[in-house]
């Protein structure tokens, strides 16, 4: 999987970009198919910098979160949460997709036939 971390307006110290790196590595727990992590600060207003996430995953899924705060901490944070949505939402859907019609009447099916 690629990180790649861009900046505009400004610049962020290496330490700073080593902190993002290792919070963004934690979305692969999420889901074992990405690809590719894009983290784009933008600190064209340093009181509230933005921070933009695209995260690529194999089969052409892509999920993008933006979101703006008083820190740029915060602002990771909520993108990170965002994305951390969108995968979830991502995996249930193809889990229930692959596990058919019937997956969730096991257990009813079960009780029919007793009688």
């Amino acid at each position: 999987m690629q990180i790649k971390i861009s900046t505009r307006h400004g610049h962020l110290s290496e330490t700073t970009r080593e902190k993002i790196e290792a919070k963004v590595e934690k979305l692969s727990r999420l889901h074992e198919r990405l690809t590719e992590i894009v983290v784009t600060v933008d600190l064209e207003h340093p009181e509230k910098p933005t921070v933009d996430l695209q995260v690529s995953a194999e089969h052409k899924h892509d999920f993008v979160a933006t979101e703006q705060s008083e820190e740029l901490w915060a602002s990771l944070d909520g993108a990170i949460h965002k994305i951390e949505q969108q995968l979830r939402r991502y995996k249930e859907k193809s889990v229930d997709r692959h596990r058919g019609p019937g997956a969730k009447q096991s257990g009813s099916a079960s009780e029919l036939t007793e009688d």
